[in-house]
């Protein structure tokens, strides 16, 4: 690491103050912060002495999503050969599905952080890690078909709008991944939804194309899985969001890290029971209702984007709510918007992505009502026992 040390301080000369190219050091700085701790320190303010900053907490992150997209790059593969049929390798799907899915990070990241590093250049600031998790979770919530060139498009629009435009990392409103799946749906929706969601190459003339769980129910259709094939993952779907179990293990990283909150992902995912429980109850009560509206309310937490938009999405500290009491309504929310959607919307049966980008617009009313409620509670209480004081005397 001394090596690595010495190197970097000899390239990063010509970009010192003063030198010829100030004005990129940014671009360096980045590379220099992203292998070593940075060196600088507050010069005013609070100063808060803490084990944990943004490039651990974003690497945290990376780390939780990691089983996920392991398993997705595996999934990929195993899709694509079983509807092929013959026999094949763990390493036959894996590969298959790895080359499928890695250009898809590299034009993430490529795309993304070419654009951090022109905004930082520009505004003359640091580049920051918060792009380190949004390049991995946008081609993760992508169907693998996905073109390249649609997803560079929705990366160029999730930096642009639903971040740089707020102010950079930790000003958006909006969470950025979720803002790149929405553009990409009202964009491309062939794309994203109904049959065109994962098809794999069967030869150079002919095509096997299958529709999602989701697609299938809305659609009228029954589910042609078990409750456990769902629960694992062997089931079509985007990249990373197919295996419920590998999300749960990243969720429990992200938890006992303390970089996810638990409120959030529990009353998400009541919520989210809560609303398929109600559904569940309509045919009883004379309602005709589709294969969704039927479909039981603990598959309805198992499939789809739901658990994965609830641990990884739901959870980003710049855009969920920041008190606690805010965190609870804020993911109960989130969960029963996202099965009342899927349901009420059988042509976006993927709800989860409007629920939580609904939800990170209200964060900041909810966060207010709940201060307003306590300040108004201690009042409250402080004129109760005055008014006690005064009696007594």
């Amino acid at each position: 690491m001394e090596w690595i040390r010495q190197r970097l301080d000899k390239i990063k000369e010509p970009f010192a103050p003063g030198k010829k190219y100030e004005k990129y050091a940014p671009a360096v700085n980045a590379i220099d912060t992203f292998l070593f701790t940075p060196n600088h320190t507050t010069q005013k303010g609070a100063h808060i002495r803490d084990a944990v900053d943004l490039k651990r907490t974003m690497i945290t992150v990376v780390l939780a999503l990691i089983p996920a997209l392991i398993f997705g790059m595996w999934n990929a593969g195993y899709q694509h050969f079983t509807q092929l049929g013959g026999d094949f390798t763990f390493w036959d799907a894996f590969g298959h599905g790895a080359l499928k899915i890695v250009p898809m990070i590299v034009v993430s990241y490529a795309v993304g952080l070419g654009i951090e590093f022109a905004f930082a250049i520009f505004r003359g600031h640091e580049v920051n890690e918060g792009y380190l998790v949004t390049g991995l979770l946008i081609p993760m919530i992508m169907p693998i078909d996905f073109p390249l060139w649609m997803l560079a498009l929705s990366v160029v629009f999730a930096v642009l709008v639903g971040k740089e435009a707020f102010g950079g990392t930790g000003m958006n409103i909006l969470n950025p991944a979720l803002t790149a799946r929405a553009f990409a749906f009202f964009a491309y929706p062939t794309y994203m939804s109904g049959n065109q969601v994962w098809v794999s190459e069967a030869s150079s003339v002919d095509a096997i194309s299958g529709e999602t769980i989701l697609g299938s129910l809305a659609a009228g259709e029954n589910a042609s899985y078990s409750m456990m094939d769902m629960f694992y993952g062997f089931i079509p779907g985007s990249v990373a969001e197919t295996s419920t179990l590998f999300i749960l293990l990243g969720a429990l990283l992200l938890i006992l890290t303390k970089v996810g909150s638990w409120r959030i992902i529990l009353s998400a995912f009541i919520g989210a029971a809560v609303m398929g429980l109600i559904f569940n109850a309509l045919p009883s009560m004379g309602v005709t209702g589709n294969e969704l509206t039927n479909f039981p309310w603990y598959g309805h937490l198992i499939i789809g984007g739901l658990a994965f938009g609830i641990v990884f999405m739901a959870t980003d500290p710049v855009s969920a709510a920041q008190t606690m009491k805010g965190k609870w309504i804020y993911g109960f929310l989130i969960g029963f918007l996202s099965v009342m959607i899927r349901v009420f919307n059988p042509a976006y049966p993927e709800g989860v992505m409007l629920g939580i980008l609904l939800m990170n617009v209200f964060a900041p009313t909810i966060d207010h009502y709940v201060i307003q409620s306590n300040i108004k509670r201690r009042k409250k209480r402080i004129e109760s026992a005055t008014a006690q004081v005064k009696t007594a005397v």
